[in-house]
């Protein structure tokens, strides 16, 4: 059964127009048709279609929320995007299916990419989402210059760089009920400025092992790792 992204007002589900447009022209869903939906903040429903055109489609709540469970950790992962655009959103979409919480994109001194579509980024995400049958959806932001990124105040700060220092690794961290925020670097790396910027707002060096890995495996390694973890 396919899944629709709503706003639930009492017991009325109202599919905002690109999904009523899907619903209505590419499935040919009808007045009756049962669908799921959820409200992006963390729960399920059963609901029945009422009304359905493509510009507007309304169900009926037939059911409960179902809540998803929450992980018990939170991931932000603050990554700069690559010169092919092709691989910052593959790295969207599976750190959506394993699971992050918010997604930050970094302008730094050696990123290559300058310009981010958040429109697109945030229907990759919206799409991850339903194909994986999860109910939250993850935030996005805008495109942000390094030095605004590091005012960030999560519990746990980290930095993943490629300079020779000595570095945490994420199995040493108690990750558990905290937020924490990752950043990646671009395809040229960080700076020694900006890593040593970083470090003076209280970030710590995180190593992703001994294998040099691109802007967005590095991300997803996050990822998984924690997901793991």
């Amino acid at each position: 059964m396919n899944i629709f992204i709503a706003v639930i007002n009492n017991a009325i589900a109202e599919l905002r127009a690109d999904e009523a447009w899907h619903c209505a022209k590419v499935l040919r869903n009808k007045a009756g048709d049962k669908i799921n939906v959820i409200d992006g903040i963390g729960n399920f429903y059963d609901a029945e279609l009422i009304s359905v055109n493509e510009k507007k489609c309304e169900a009926r709540i037939t059911s409960p929320p179902k809540v998803q469970k929450q992980k018990d950790y939170y991931l932000h992962i603050a990554i700069a995007p690559t010169k092919n655009i092709d691989r910052i959103e593959w790295f969207v979409e599976k750190a959506v299916e394993i699971g992050v919480n918010e997604i930050t994109f970094l302008r730094c001194k050696n990123s290559e990419r300058t310009v981010i579509k958040t429109d697109r980024i945030i229907k990759i995400i919206e799409s991850a989402v339903k194909q994986s049958l999860q109910a939250y959806i993850p935030k996005i932001n805008e495109l942000s210059e390094f030095k605004s990124v590091l005012e960030n105040n999560s519990d746990i700060k980290l930095i993943a760089h490629c300079f020779d220092e000595r570095k945490t690794t994420l199995k040493d961290l108690d990750l558990k009920n905290k937020k924490t925020i990752v950043l990646i670097g671009p395809e040229g790396d960080f700076t020694l400025e900006e890593v040593k910027q970083a470090q003076d707002k209280n970030f710590r060096t995180l190593s992703l092992g001994e294998n040099r890995l691109r802007t967005e495996t590095a991300g997803l390694y996050v990822c998984n790792a924690l997901s793991l973890l």
